[in-house]
């Protein structure tokens, strides 16, 4: 059975995560970006990571329209979790290059 129960409260989650991800997307192609001008490869690398890392919550975010109502809360929880984790990890690879910068 597919999520119903709640389409305005999925379609203003989704519209959160989607803001905080493209947030941290912009930030990843500055990070990208400066890694390449560098020419450092574990950034790259990270970098790369980083992009199917974006990749993995937004088909998620896509399944989430799908979802059994049992199972939105612990869907969400877990997209909430990957985002934050995908914006700390941004910082992180852009803090490594701005202090190799230095």
């Amino acid at each position: 059975m597919a999520t119903s129960a709640h389409p305005n409260a999925l379609k203003a989650f989704e519209d959160k995560i989607r803001g905080q991800v493209e947030e941290a997307k912009t930030k990843l192609e500055q990070v990208e970006a400066a890694a390449k001008q560098r020419n450092a490869q574990a950034e790259t690398a990270a970098v790369t990571r980083l992009k199917t890392a974006k990749q993995e919550i937004d088909r998620k975010l896509q399944d989430l329209k799908a979802t059994n109502d049992a199972h939105v809360a612990r869907a969400k929880n877990e997209i909430e979790t990957d985002v934050a984790r995908f914006k700390a990890s941004v910082e992180e690879v852009g803090a490594k290059i701005k202090a190799a910068k230095k």
